[in-house]
């Protein structure tokens, strides 16, 4: 049966799989969502002896009803290749009393890798499908991670142009030069002045400038997404979260049936929704733990009803996670809201009106699945130190904002359930907060002098992507105004 896909803001007009990855984003500004989240046809017994692409195969068939087996397996075994270090992709890793899902093996040692490995293969799939004759421009906006993930996925692939905006200075030096010395005829990065929100507002205003869209097509353009607003980032999303329940399974470390609880470091609501989508497909999942940082509009959320993105903005040791207006959340409202796309277009005007709005009791009620926690910058250091001190093992900074979330969840609800978290980049990303927070003697220290120190303590390999920015040259240097970006894209596309 034919899975349609229609507006968080307008439920009337149903597209297929195909064409929600091509568009991005719906034309009323609202994002794609399933008319309903199939359940999986396969028991947890039989996807504990799958592979990873195995795994990501009985999962995305589900979502992705307009492609082929051929297509879809095409898709699967192109992305998770030996981009990634490791054959089991995702790997599990005993960390104390809780189990860390490893999701930064990929090409950019980010949790992004796993979903930005395989839009471009659906992506142009879907071109192909839908006869698109018009080259495709990738418009993303990053706090750090999706815009190299995304760079390093659609870079050559043909009939595709990415353009990548992040906040100057809101994003780790790693981070940086990771997107500025990216390769590819078709690829462009731009610093805007301004914070990660007015990088991806900004971005949205250019997908709903039909104007614009107009200009564009007459030039032969299209615009699309490799942003978490992307039914096509999503989806992927899903399976490592029903492949690590199965491999919990497998290694016997659960019973079948038996519910853990997930904690993930949450910033757009991408990779937490992504679990909660994985629990309504049938994985015993209890509580989804929404960990946010000092930036915890998310946790105010939780706790009151009320989301509020009037507050100062922090900069934090987890970037990445540096957000005030988590686009995905638009998901959940629709779906808490009954499916009322009018009630959740409603809301979403508030937002942009008045940066605040308040979700009904009825609705508060259907927030059961969720808790929300947030650790402060010394919370996070503390972890990082004490996790290495008891364990030897050293994880990065947002990793860490989950794992202390974790912690105080169990201990404040007295929940026993066995606990995964999202681990969602290598601590060589963000080697200088990482580093600093195990021994203060590394805060005055260049962060390539750290990277081989880090190898050392942790007894990890340097990863290849860190090796290769070591003596890659720059080779994006471009700036603009927050208010500029328009102008920018027009510039870089010459149109």
């Amino acid at each position: 049966m034919n899975l349609l896909y229609n507006s968080t803001r307008n439920a009337e007009k149903k597209v297929t799989a195909s064409e929600a990855i091509l568009k991005g984003l719906a034309d009323d500004g609202g994002l794609f969502v399933p008319e309903y989240i199939p359940k999986l046809d396969v028991t947890m017994e039989e996807l504990k002896s799958m592979s990873y692409q195995e795994t990501a195969y009985e999962v995305m068939k589900q979502f992705l009803t307009d492609f082929t087996e051929e297509e879809l397996k095409h898709c699967i075994n192109s992305a998770y290749d030996s981009k990634f270090d490791t054959e089991v992709i995702a790997p599990l890793v005993k960390v104390g009393d809780t189990y860390h899902l490893e999701l930064f093996h990929g090409a950019t040692i980010a949790f992004k890798d796993m979903a930005l490995s395989i839009l471009p293969h659906l992506l142009t799939t879907a071109a192909k499908k839908n006869h698109v004759t018009k080259e495709i421009v990738i418009l993303t906006a990053t706090s750090g991670d999706t815009g190299k993930a995304a760079l390093a996925g659609f870079a050559d692939v043909p009939g595709t142009k990415i353009i990548v905006f992040y906040p100057k200075g809101g994003v780790s030096r790693i981070q940086e030069l990771q997107m500025v010395t990216q390769k590819g005829d078709n690829t462009s990065v731009v610093a805007i002045h301004g914070n990660f929100d007015n990088a991806q507002s900004g971005v949205k205003e250019i997908f709903e400038d039909r104007d614009l869209e107009k200009e564009l097509a007459e030039a032969g353009y299209q615009f699309s997404s490799a942003n978490s607003i992307n039914i096509g980032r999503l989806v992927p999303q899903i399976v490592y979260y029903v492949y690590a329940y199965a491999k919990l399974l497998e290694n016997e470390e659960i019973t079948s049936g038996e519910e853990i609880n997930v904690t993930v470091p949450t910033g757009n609501f991408g990779n937490i929704l992504a679990a909660y989508y994985a629990k309504q497909m049938g994985v015993p999942i209890g509580k989804l733990i929404c960990a946010s940082n000092e930036n915890k509009v998310l946790f105010d959320f939780f706790r009151t009803g009320v989301y509020d993105r009037n507050r100062e903005f922090i900069l934090t040791s987890s970037p990445s996670m540096d957000i005030l207006i988590s686009s995905n959340l638009e998901r959940l409202i629709y779906t808490i809201a009954g499916q009322d796309a009018e009630k959740n277009a409603e809301l979403m005007a508030q937002l942009r009106e008045k940066g605040a709005y308040e979700i009904t009791t009825e609705m508060r009620e259907k927030l059961e699945d969720f808790a929300g926690g947030f650790a402060t910058e010394t919370e996070c250091k503390e972890t990082i130190c004490r996790t290495y001190e008891h364990t030897g093992y050293v994880m990065d900074t947002h990793t860490a904002v989950a794992a202390s979330v974790c912690a105080k969840y169990r201990k404040d609800s007295g929940d026993g359930r066995k606990c995964l978290v999202a681990s969602t980049a290598s601590p060589y990303k963000f080697i200088h907060s990482v580093m600093t927070a195990i021994d203060e003697k590394y805060a005055s220290a260049d962060e390539f002098d750290l990277i081989d120190e880090l190898s050392r303590i942790s007894g990890t390999e340097i990863p290849k992507a860190i090796e290769e920015i070591r003596s890659s040259e720059i080779r994006h240097s471009r700036e603009c105004e927050a208010g500029a970006m328009k102008d920018t894209v027009k510039e870089i596309l010459g149109v």
